[in-house]
C-alpha cells in the first residue's frame, strides 16, 4: 500500500482551479519532493491531504484511509505547514511538552525527537534565542512527536543559510531511511535532487510527472559549453561547429553544443583548425532545474 493516493482530486476557489484532476500514487517510505511554478496548487494539495481544505471533487487516501475522515489517519501523520509557531519565552523542551500534553502523546518522545533533529544540547534555552534554522528543526521535532508514518513538510528549508539547508537535507534523508514517508515541498531544486527518491512536478494544478528522480534524470541530455577567447569570434565559431554537423545554441557569452563529453576533443580540434582558440570548454549534463524549466515553461523556481 502506498502512502498517498489521489484520484482526479480537484479544488476550485470560485473560478480559479487550484488543483485540477490530480491523480497520484506515492510510495511508502523514502523522501518525496513536490515542486511546481508559483501558483501550481502544491500547498493546496498538502492541505487537502491534512483535511484542512475539502476537495471540490475527486478522492484521496492517506495511509489507506479516505481524506473524508481525517481522524482515521492524522494520529499517524506529522506536518510542518508554513513557519513553525512557538512560545518565544519557553524552552524548546517546554514548547514540545505543551504540544505533547495537548495531543496526549507520551512525554518520553520529547527527548527522542530533540535528539533526532540535533537540539538535545539546546533544549533548555528559550526559543527566542534560536536561529531560523534551529526553529525549523524544532518545527520538524514537533511534527515527529506522534512518531508518524507520514511526514508532510512545506518549505522546510525556507530562509535557511547554506549550512542550515545541508543540515535539514541530512535530516530528511535519515528520516526517509528509517522507513518513514517524507513528503516535502521546496523551491530549491538542487536540494530536491540531493534529498529525494521520488519527485512530483505540478503546473497550474496539473500533474506533469510523478516517479523516481532517477527515471526523470534519465531523460537528461549531455552538452558541451564553449566560449572563444575573443568574443568577436563567437559567430564564426558557431558557423564552423554547425558546418561540422553539431546542433549549436547561443548561451550567455558562449555556445552550447548538443553532444556528449566524448566529443569535447573533436570540438576543440574543429575550432583550432579554423584558427579559433577556446577559452572555455565544459562538458556537462542537464540538471533537474533544466528539466523543470523545460517541462513547466517557468521563469522562476518559486513554488506554491
Amino acid at each position: 500500500m502506498g502512502a498517498v493516493a489521489t484520484n482526479l482530486l480537484t479544488r476550485r476557489f470560485g473560478r480559479l482551479t487550484a488543483v485540477d484532476a490530480l491523480t497520484l500514487d506515492l510510495p511508502a517510505s523514502g523522501v518525496i519532493g513536490v515542486v511546481g511554478p508559483n501558483g501550481s496548487g502544491k500547498s493546496t494539495t498538502l492541505r487537502m491531504l491534512l483535511g484542512l481544505i475539502r476537495p471540490t471533487s475527486g478522492t484521496a487516501t492517506v495511509l489507506g484511509a479516505s481524506i473524508s475522515d481525517p481522524a482515521a489517519y492524522l494520529d499517524r501523520v506529522g506536518a510542518l505547514i508554513e513557519s513553525p509557531a512557538f512560545v518565544p519565552a519557553l524552552s524548546a523542551h517546554r514548547n514540545l511538552l505543551s504540544l505533547a500534553r495537548l495531543r496526549r502523546l507520551p512525554e518520553e518522545r520529547i527527548d527522542e525527537v530533540l535528539e533526532v533533529v540535533g537540539l538535545t544540547g539546546r533544549s533548555s534555552e528559550p526559543v527566542k534565542n534560536f536561529s531560523l534554522g534551529m526553529k525549523q528543526r524544532l518545527g520538524i521535532a514537533a511534527a515527529l512527536l506522534p512518531d508518524p508514518q507520514l511526514l508532510l513538510l512545506d518549505e522546510p528549508t525556507n530562509g535557511l543559510d547554506p549550512a542550515g539547508i545541508v543540515e535539514i537535507r541530512g535530516l530528511l534523508r535519515r528520516l526517509g531511511d528509517e522507513g518513514r514517508t517524507v513528503l516535502v515541498s521546496s523551491h530549491l531544486l538542487a536540494e530536491i535532487e540531493a534529498a529525494c527518491d521520488h519527485i512530483v512536478i505540478i503546473r497550474f494544478g496539473e500533474l506533469l510527472f510523478s516517479g523516481p528522480i532517477a527515471e526523470l534524470m534519465g531523460r537528461t541530455r549531455p552538452h558541451i559549453d564553449v566560449r572563444p577567447e575573443h568574443s568577436a569570434e563567437l559567430d564564426a565559431l558557431a558557423g564552423v561547429l554547425r558546418a561540422a554537423g553539431w546542433t549549436v545554441v547561443d548561451i550567455d557569452e558562449g555556445l552550447r553544443i548538443d553532444a556528449a563529453a566524448g566529443a569535447a576533443a573533436d570540438v576543440n580540434r574543429c575550432a583550432a583548425q579554423h584558427g579559433i582558440t577556446l577559452s572555455s570548454l565544459v562538458p556537462a549534463q542537464e540538471s533537474l532545474e533544466d528539466i523543470f524549466l523545460t517541462m513547466t515553461g517557468a521563469d522562476t523556481m518559486e513554488v506554491a
